[in-house]
């Protein structure tokens, strides 16, 4: 058993070494609501296929954060990895996104979400997660009003559920910081999941667009098994007028995070970044009131 234990430890930290992130801030001081089971470190899954490591078993959300090596730009990003509400596809739809931001001058905060099977309380966490860095934006000197989200398959339901669902108490307040606004400024979807669970593979019910819902990029296939995701949640956006910018590849398909040797993960960063200065990065007036 001692053996078992000390091989789980040794994979957490392995799977950590990979992040260059400077801290890391756990979400809930105390009890985690919705939770069960006691808080321990996450697991290291011992699939690694596609050079990927996967985390799985979170009890204990956190965020690591990622500062910019050159000059801040003061805006945020929390990014929410893929994978299914099952594992955490966690340094290529995590760290290594980070990274990319960090280049812009983004201050970037790798969400390690609450999996498996725990798609409610996975919300509780993004929410937590905005409130904690609105809470400290002093601390990295960061614009509260400049804090966004991106998230990839899962992590893209996620965050699309973040962006329209932040007029919710979805978990009772645990202290003051729940008072402050769980809204993104901007929201990046790429090649989300799970937006099309309507009758009809039309938008899922869950999500609530209104005239608050803040700015989405969306990228995604025609050959991406999700594909209909983007299309659904781009086109109710556009029913209600509200900001909305699509990108819809032929080939493409899924998970493919940003590395290279696939056309879509080689074209979305260039379009994201392009949407990023005109919206975030060159306006320096508030996106949108909280």
């Amino acid at each position: 058993m001692k053996t078992c234990f000390t091989c789980i430890i040794l994979l957490i930290f392995s799977a950590m070494s990979n992040a260059q992130g400077t801290d890391t801030l756990y979400l809930w001081p105390g009890t985690v609501p919705g939770e069960t089971e006691a808080k321990h470190p996450p697991v290291q899954t011992a699939n690694n296929s596609g050079n990927v490591t996967r985390l799985t078993d979170v009890t204990d959300p956190a965020l690591v954060v990622f500062e910019p090596k050159g000059p801040s730009n003061g805006a945020s990003v929390i990014i929410c990895p893929g994978g299914g509400y099952n594992i955490l596809a966690i340094d290529k739809e995590g760290y290594e996104v980070a990274e990319w931001f960090n280049q812009l001058g983004f201050t970037a905060f790798v969400l390690q979400y609450r999996v498996p099977d725990k798609r409610e309380p996975a919300l509780y966490d993004l929410q937590r997660a905005i409130r904690l860095i609105r809470s400290r934006a002093s601390d990295w000197k960061l614009d509260p009003k400049r804090l966004g989200v991106i998230g990839f398959s899962a992590g893209g339901s996620l965050a699309a559920r973040a962006s329209t669902r932040f007029g919710e108490r979805t978990y009772t307040p645990v202290d003051a910081l729940d008072s402050l606004s769980a809204r993104p400024d901007f929201a990046l979807l790429i090649y989300p999941a799970y937006l099309d669970e309507g009758k009809d593979r039309s938008l899922t019910p869950e999500l609530s667009l209104s005239e608050h819902t803040p700015p989405q990029f969306l990228f995604g296939t025609a050959d991406d098994p999700y594909g209909n995701s983007s299309l659904v949640m781009a086109g109710g956006l556009r029913d209600q007028n509200l900001p909305v910018t699509l990108h819809f590849l032929s080939e493409g398909g899924h998970g493919y995070g940003m590395r290279k040797g696939n056309l879509a993960a080689e074209t979305w960063p260039g379009l994201a970044e392009k949407w990023l200065r005109q919206l975030v990065l060159d306006n320096s007036q508030p996106l949108m009131p909280q």
